[in-house]
C-alpha cells in the first residue's frame, strides 16, 4: 500500500503542477495592454485604463535605494515607472557588457513590479537624457569617424542591430507585461523629429526589428515634441505617437498637434515637465508647484495619460553628464535634481504633495503612509593633503605617439583627461601665440610644466600667449567635459580635434597619455605608485608640478563614521576653496564639481556608498586648491545640499 500511496500522491501532485502551470500560463495569455482607439483609450485586460507615470532612471539611482524612490512615485498615486536603458552605460566597449549594480535594470523593473507599478521603456538607442553623447556608446566613433549616427547608415545599424536582438530583446522579452512582467509600452528610438537626419529608412528598420522581435505582444510608441514639424519626422508609420511638453504649453494646440498625425488613440504627454534641466554657470532651473499640478489636472480632466519627466531625477555620478550645443557649448551638472517632485537625495518636496493632491481625484492612493524622508548627517571638516600632480603621474603611465594628436577615441578614452605632449622645434616669437581652434572641451597647457594659460570650448578661448624656445616641451591636458547629448552635434569627439599652431606652423610628434580617471583600480594603484616614488626622491612638499594654485594636483583625505545602526546617513560634500575637479568617495566617482561657476555648490553622497568606521575621499583639483593659498586644506561633509548657489559669471 505504501507504494501504491506514493504512486497516488504522486499523480495528485502532477495533477496540481499541470493545472497550476496551465492557469499560470493562461493568466499571462490573458494579460493584454492595447488601444481602443475607437473611444480613444487604453484597454488592460481588456478594461478601460489610464496611466499617470514617473520618469526615475535607475542608472542615476544606487540600487539600495530604488524600492524607496519607486514606493514614494506609487504612494503619490502614480501607477507607472517610465526609465531610459543607456547603451553606452551598459556596453562600455564592444562586446563588454556590465548589468550589475547600478545597471541591473532587470532587477530594477522587477522592484516596479513588486511596488505594484506599470513599466514604460524606453529601450533607444539614443535616449538623450542630459547624458554623454545621448546614451550612445563612444566607441561608435573610434569603429567609424564617419559614422551616421541615429541613420540609416550600415555601420549604424550593424551596432544597433547587435545590441538589441542579441543583448536587450532577450532580457526585455520575459518581463513584458503579457508574459507576467510589468512593461506595457515600449519606446521607438527618441524624439527623432527633433534630429535633423529625418531618415525615415532608419526609423522603418527599427520599427521591423521591434515587430520581428515582439510581434503584437507589447504597445510601440514615439515621442516628439508638441509641434508639426517635430511630428513630420518623428511620427513611424503603424506607431502610436505621442508628444511632451511643460506646463506652459496651450493643451488645445498641443495634443492638437498630436491629433494630426494620430487621429484617434488616447491623448498621451510622454514628458510633461514638471522642471528643467541645468547647466554649470547658469542659475538652477525652478518651475511653480502650483502651476505644474494645475496643468496636470487639465490634462488629467481629458482623460489623458501623461508621464512626469522627472519625477526623480538623481545624480549623474562619474562621468555620465553631457552638454548641450546652442550658441555656444554648455555642460551639464552632476546633479540631475530637475526640480522634480522628490529631490536629488529622494526626499519628497512641497511639489510631490501639489500633485499627490490632483492624482487621487483621478486614481485611488494606495494604503499605508509616503515613506519619509531619509535622515541626513553633517560628518564635518575632512583635511586633505596632497598626492601629486598629473603631470608627475604621467611617468607611472602608459603613452601613445604619433605624427598628429589622436582624439580621445582613437585612444579608447571614453572620459576625463588626456595629457598631450611635443616638443618645440623651432625658434618662436617673444610672446608667440600659440592656438588649438577645436578643443573638446578644456585645455591646460604648460611649457616645461610651467602653466602658461588655458583654452577652452564653453568659453570660445582658442589662444594662448607663451614665451618658449627651441626643444622645451608643451604639454596640453584636455579635459572631456561630457558630449553633446541633443540635436545635430552628438558626433561630438573629444581631446584635441584640430592641428595646434604656433604662430601658424603646425605642431608635430605628439606623445599622448590617458589618465586613468574612468578606471578606479587602476587610478588608485597609479597613485600608491607615485606616492611611493615622490617618497623614495623627496619631492613630494618639494617640487610640485602643476598650476601656481595647486591645481591638476591629487589630494586625498580619510573620515570616520560612527559604528551604530543609525550610521552611514546621507551627507552632501561642499567644497570651499576648491576650484574644478572630481572626486571619489569610497573609490566610487561622484562626479565634477565646479562651484565657482555654480549653480551646484554641493555634492550629493549617497549612504549606499559610506560604510562606517574610515572612509576615504580622493579629489583631482584642475585649477586652484585652497591647499596651496591658505592653511585650510580641508572639505566639508554637511547635512543641507546647495544645487542653487550663485551663478556669478551668468548673464
Amino acid at each position: 500500500m505504501k507504494g501504491g500511496t506514493l504512486i497516488y500522491v504522486g499523480f495528485v501532485f502532477l495533477c496540481d503542477w499541470f493545472i497550476s502551470g496551465n492557469t499560470l500560463e493562461a493568466q499571462a495569455s490573458n494579460r493584454s495592454f492595447t488601444i481602443d482607439y475607437e473611444n480613444d483609450r487604453f484597454l488592460k485586460d481588456g478594461k478601460p485604463f489610464r496611466y499617470i507615470s514617473g520618469s526615475i532612471h535607475y542608472f542615476r539611482v544606487l540600487p539600495s535605494e530604488w524600492r524607496d524612490r519607486l514606493r514614494k512615485l506609487r504612494m503619490a498615486g502614480f501607477n507607472a515607472v517610465q526609465t531610459y536603458v543607456e547603451w553606452a552605460s551598459h556596453e562600455p566597449e564592444p562586446d563588454v557588457y556590465d548589468f550589475s549594480g547600478m545597471l541591473d535594470v532587470e532587477k530594477f523593473i522587477s522592484t516596479a513590479q513588486e511596488e505594484d507599478l506599470l513599466v514604460i521603456l524606453r529601450l533607444g538607442p539614443f535616449i538623450d537624457a542630459e547624458r554623454d553623447m545621448g546614451g550612445l556608446p563612444y566607441w561608435l566613433l573610434r569603429k567609424n569617424q564617419d559614422m551616421r549616427l541615429r541613420s540609416s547608415d550600415p555601420t549604424f545599424l550593424k551596432e544597433v542591430d547587435d545590441w538589441f536582438v542579441n543583448v536587450m530583446f532577450p532580457k526585455v522579452k520575459p518581463l513584458l507585461y503579457k508574459n507576467g512582467g510589468p512593461i506595457i509600452m515600449m519606446q521607438v528610438e527618441n524624439e527623432y523629429g527633433s534630429y535633423p537626419a529625418c531618415d525615415y529608412a532608419y526609423t522603418a528598420h527599427l520599427r521591423s526589428l521591434y515587430q520581428k522581435a515582439f510581434g503584437d505582444s507589447v504597445l510601440l510608441f514615439t515621442t516628439d515634441g508638441d509641434g508639426v514639424g517635430y511630428l513630420k519626422c518623428g511620427k513611424i508609420q503603424d506607431i502610436f505617437s505621442t508628444v511632451d511638453f511643460g506646463p506652459q504649453a496651450d493643451l488645445e494646440k498641443a495634443f492638437g498637434a498630436m491629433r494630426l498625425f494620430q487621429p484617434h488613440g488616447p491623448l498621451v504627454n510622454s514628458e510633461y515637465y514638471p522642471g528643467w534641466l541645468d547647466h554649470w554657470g547658469e542659475p538652477h532651473s525652478t518651475v511653480d508647484g502650483e502651476k505644474v499640478a494645475q496643468v496636470l489636472d487639465d490634462m488629467l480632466s481629458l482623460n489623458a495619460s501623461v508621464n512626469m519627466y522627472m519625477f526623480h531625477g538623481g545624480t549623474s555620478f562619474g562621468f555620465g553628464a553631457g552638454s548641450n550645443l546652442g550658441s555656444n557649448f554648455k555642460v551639464c551638472p552632476t546633479s540631475y535634481d530637475y526640480d522634480a517632485p522628490l529631490n536629488e537625495a529622494g526626499d519628497p518636496t512641497e511639489k510631490y504633495w501639489l500633485l499627490r493632491n490632483i492624482t487621487q481625484k483621478y486614481l485611488p492612493l494606495p494604503p499605508g503612509d509616503v515613506p519619509p524622508p531619509s535622515p541626513k548627517y553633517s560628518y564635518g571638516e575632512v583635511k586633505m593633503s596632497i598626492l601629486g600632480s598629473v603631470l608627475q603621474l604621467k611617468t607611472i603611465l602608459q603613452s601613445v605617439s604619433a605624427m598628429w594628436p589622436l582624439t580621445f577615441e582613437e585612444l579608447s578614452v571614453p572620459s576625463g583627461l588626456v595629457l598631450y605632449e611635443t616638443v618645440i622645434p623651432f625658434r618662436t616669437p617673444d610672446p608667440a601665440r600659440l592656438t588649438i581652434s577645436d578643443v573638446h572641451d578644456r585645455g591646460y597647457v604648460f611649457v616645461d610644466q610651467h602653466y602658461v594659460g588655458m583654452v577652452s570650448r564653453e568659453a570660445k578661448l582658442f589662444d594662448v600667449p607663451l614665451q618658449s624656445l627651441p626643444n622645451q616641451t608643451l604639454s596640453i591636458i584636455v579635459e572631456s567635459q561630457g558630449r553633446v547629448c541633443f540635436g545635430p552635434g552628438i558626433n561630438d569627439f573629444k581631446g584635441l580635434t584640430t592641428k595646434p599652431t604656433i604662430e601658424d606652423r603646425e605642431l608635430k610628434n605628439w606623445r599622448m597619455t590617458p589618465i586613468p580617471v574612468t578606471h578606479t583600480k587602476r587610478l588608485s594603484s597609479a597613485l600608491d605608485n607615485l606616492e611611493e616614488t615622490l617618497a623614495q626622491q623627496l619631492l613630494r612638499h618639494t617640487q610640485l608640478q602643476g598650476t601656481p594654485q595647486g591645481g591638476m594636483s591629487f589630494y586625498r583625505g580619510s573620515f570616520s563614521i560612527p559604528k551604530d545602526a543609525a550610521h552611514p546617513q546621507d551627507t552632501f560634500l561642499k567644497l570651499d576653496g576648491w576650484r574644478k575637479g572630481i572626486v571619489w568617495v569610497n573609490g566610487f566617482n561622484l562626479g565634477r564639481y565646479w562651484p565657482e561657476v555654480g549653480p551646484q555648490v554641493t555634492l550629493y553622497v549617497p549612504r549606499g556608498i559610506l560604510k562606517t568606521g574610515t572612509n576615504s575621499i580622493y579629489l583631482l583639483e584642475q585649477e586652484v586648491s585652497p591647499c596651496a593659498l591658505s592653511s585650510k586644506c580641508v572639505v566639508t561633509l554637511q547635512d543641507t545640499p546647495e544645487i542653487a548657489g550663485p551663478t556669478p559669471f551668468s548673464e
